[in-house]
């Protein structure tokens, strides 16, 4: 495990989860207190009408939303390579709708464009025009949303974990995420819209819950409604919805009740029939890579397989390390350039991968190509199925892997919104293609080969399609290190059941090589460097002392006296930065805890004199004296200074207090108090 930073710990908030679930009992029940019988059937069907009003709102915006973004990301890709004569405004494939292949004259390249016919114009205008696109987007997401930079996934899951970054999920970082990934991905980068997707539904499913005061007022509600989101995101972005709720499942959500469950499930639904609805590429397909195998697989291809899920697994560790490596030097060294930084980036970029075909088309395109079955008599994309030119086909491939690698590893992580997912995909594709290549050249070659004992003369015995499929799970899998949702998305992208034994089998050892080569997925190792926190990545960890070694000791604690102090002690101890403020009475003994805010409004609201006294203690009933014990939380959860780190760390992770406090075993006085934070930044300061 890498050492971890702490440097973002301040920008996050910790939310008290017994306290929040607390006030969302009493807020229930309360108004049903009050009302007749006949009317509290009708106010529990408007709570639970209401729960699905919002997800289904946010399903249909996140469909809505991808889908626009996918015809834009369309259109400024295909804008680097040419115009529609007729009608600027469409790309390729609309222009030439009603044309056969080779064809179509309403489409110009941009040398044609301008009246020459020469190479140099097309690589300067592709190479220009993607520069143009990357360099934009960097300067809007720096100047109105810096936040909507990379991918967010590391952000959503410390967010889930029960951390609060303010302005991470508002409705200015939804439209510069959503502008910004258009651009970015149009510009030829290698990034992918897919990660990124993700932390847009959390954005949507933040603005539209927020309108709602049964969800703007509970952070037990809001993450209910943000874990669904995140579901939905990964739905559409794969046309997935299983797997979306799995990979929220997974890899997201810390808590993922049956309810939350549910509520995935049909918020990933909707949002993928929004988008079916929207029909973006005009294919019937919800995303562009979508395939179907009708041939199946041979016990010798298990060779084959085990190269790509090695291949895999070697890819995602060292895409890590080397990642890491990269964000590290522009953590140190570009921070101040980080406009210039895509803009140089983008151009090396562009110009490198006009060079290859394979790599000069949009990566969800590509992977569409990698991934069809090669028709009988076909020559295929780029000749990838003709039998004379399969060395060529494969050198081609090397080349693209191998650039796509290195792009990926130095643009993932800059300052536009970027995703890892469909890069590592196209990687992954590639080399599987690749190889299902060359095993196929290798059965030409030598059909009565015992190994091609299994082969039925006369067909094809080899499919190269199928391995690009399971190199791209391999890669996936190597990079997130997330299994189950991975074969459960291939699957829905595929419906190739009979290729479910084999996609287990490389991504489980994509997993196995990449774990040997580094522990955690990128996500998790982003949130170390990155310095953000999060606790539900600490199960193995073991501490071995007692939390007294971990606490903030009493000396270094703001409390409050029970029996009294006068508002000008209390205003002055609001104005700290902590969150809240353990209650002792005159000998130290812990009576309760109250939180900053509460404690801050009541003080204001109440417009009292400064040398008035108040009091948190219930039995205080004197003139002049301001009574806030309703405030006082009179059971918070206490511990003892013996107790071991990986007992709270289980109450924190279990509970979900904001603090634990920490009182001496004979009378119960006060010595100390320790947070999630405390605990996170002594374990990373071991490491």
């Amino acid at each position: 495990r890498m050492s971890g930073s702490t440097a973002r710990f301040d920008e996050f908030e910790t939310v008290d989860w017994i306290h929040d679930g607390a006030k969302e009992r009493r807020r229930q029940t309360e108004p049903q207190r009050h009302t007749e019988p006949r009317h509290q059937l009708l106010l529990r069907a408007y709570n639970a009408i209401e729960s699905w009003v919002v997800v289904t709102l946010v399903g249909v915006l996140i469909g809505i939303n991808t889908a626009i973004i996918s015809i834009a990301t369309e259109w400024l890709s295909d804008a680097k390579l040419g115009v529609c004569r007729s009608s600027w405004w469409l790309n390729e494939k609309f222009c030439c709708w009603e044309h056969k292949a080779g064809e179509c004259t309403s489409w110009s390249t941009w040398d044609h464009a301008m009246g020459t016919d020469t190479v140099v114009v097309r690589y300067m205008a592709f190479v220009a025009l993607g520069t143009v696109f990357a360099t934009t987007c960097a300067w809007l997401v720096r100047v109105y949303a810096p936040l909507a930079a990379g991918s967010g996934l590391p952000e959503i899951k410390a967010i889930l974990g029960g951390f609060v970054l303010r302005g991470f999920m508002g409705f200015s970082t939804l439209v510069m995420k959503s502008v910004g990934l258009a651009l970015a991905v149009g510009s030829g980068l290698s990034v992918g819209k897919e990660g990124p997707a993700v932390h847009m539904g959390c954005c949507v499913g933040n603005v539209v819950s927020r309108n709602f005061a049964r969800y703007r007022r509970s952070a037990a509600r809001q993450r209910e409604i943000v874990s669904a989101a995140a579901a939905a995101g990964v739905a559409v972005a794969f046309g997935a919805p299983v797997g979306g709720v799995m990979f929220s499942l997974e890899d997201l959500s810390s808590r993922f009740p049956r309810k939350t469950l549910w509520r995935s499930f049909f918020c990933a639904l909707i949002a993928t029939v929004s988008l079916q609805a929207m029909d973006p590429f005009r294919t019937g397909k919800l995303v562009m890579f979508q395939a179907a195998y009708d041939r199946d697989w041979h016990v010798f291809e298990l060779v084959f397989f085990v190269i790509i899920g090695v291949f895999g697994g070697a890819y995602g560790g060292m895409c890590i390390r080397l990642n890491l490596k990269v964000a590290a030097f522009r953590k140190k060294h570009l921070a101040k350039w980080a406009v210039a930084e895509v803009a140089v980036l983008a151009a090396a970029t562009t110009a490198v991968t006009y060079v290859n075909s394979y790599t000069r088309e949009d990566m969800g395109e590509l992977l569409s190509y990698l991934l069809q079955e090669c028709k009988e008599g076909s020559k295929g994309w780029n000749n990838m199925c003709d039998a004379s030119q399969a060395s060529k086909v494969a050198w081609s491939l090397a080349a693209a892997t191998v650039i796509r690698a290195v792009g990926t590893v130095l643009a993932y992580g800059c300052k536009v919104p970027c995703g890892i997912f469909v890069p590592s995909m196209a990687i992954g594709a590639s080399f599987g293609r690749l190889v299902g290549t060359l095993a196929q050249m290798l059965h030409r070659a030598h059909p009565s080969w015992h190994m091609f004992a299994q082969c039925a003369p006369d067909t094809p015995c080899i499919t190269p399609a199928t391995y690009a499929f399971l190199g791209a799970a391999a890669a996936m899998c190597g990079v997130t290190k997330v299994t189950v949702s991975v074969v459960v998305i291939m699957y829905e992208l595929t419906g190739a059941l009979n290729f479910l034994v084999p996609t287990v089998i490389v991504v489980m050892i994509a997993r196995i090589v990449g774990d040997m080569v580094v522990e955690g997925g990128i996500s998790e190792q982003l949130i170390l460097l990155n310095g953000l926190p999060f606790l539900d990545d600490m199960e193995d960890e073991v501490l071995d002392v007692p939390v007294a070694a971990l606490m903030c000791r009493v000396d270094d604690v703001h409390v409050v006296r029970e029996q009294g102090m006068v508002v000008d002690e209390v205003r002055r101890v609001v104005t700290t930065d902590v969150r809240g403020f353990p209650v002792v009475d005159d000998v130290g003994r812990v009576t309760g805890y109250v939180g900053c805010r509460a404690l801050a409004r009541a003080v204001a609201d109440a417009g009292i004199d400064q040398n008035a006294t108040i009091a948190f203690d219930q039995s205080v009933h004197r003139a002049g004296v301001l009574q806030l014990s309703a405030l006082v939380d009179s059971s918070p959860v206490t511990v003892r200074p013996q107790t071991s780190a990986e007992t709270v760390i289980e109450i924190f992770r279990k509970l979900g207090p904001r603090v634990i406090l920490v009182t001496s075993e004979d009378d119960g006085q006060l010595e100390g108090l320790v947070t999630r934070k405390d605990i996170l930044r002594h374990v990373r300061s071991q490491h």
